[in-house]
């Protein structure tokens, strides 16, 4: 979101500019900083929510591999003792 500030004066400057007789092209030079400035106001947002989201499923996926390790333990201890069992 601080990427839009620079934006925030071109398009400040332009329309100084335009109020002070500049050529009228420059409105689309502010179209163009007013289209970015949206866009980086959006992309901060955004970017702040998609790592959390990681982190969120990371932790998800943690939980789960924790919770099945036990399971997996005793089945593996379970199949040794069988396996014992049929060899001898």
């Amino acid at each position: 979101m601080v990427l839009a500030a620079p934006y925030l004066l071109i398009a400040n400057v332009c329309v100084q500019f335009i109020e002070d007789g500049a050529p009228a092209w420059l409105h689309l030079a502010v179209l163009w900083a007013i289209w970015n400035i949206l866009k980086m106001l959006w992309l901060g947002p955004v970017s702040a929510v998609l790592p959390i989201r990681a982190r969120v499923r990371e932790s998800v996926t943690a939980r789960r591999e924790r919770a099945s390790s036990p399971a997996e333990a005793d089945d593996a201890e379970e199949r040794a003792v069988v396996d014992a069992i049929s060899i001898r």
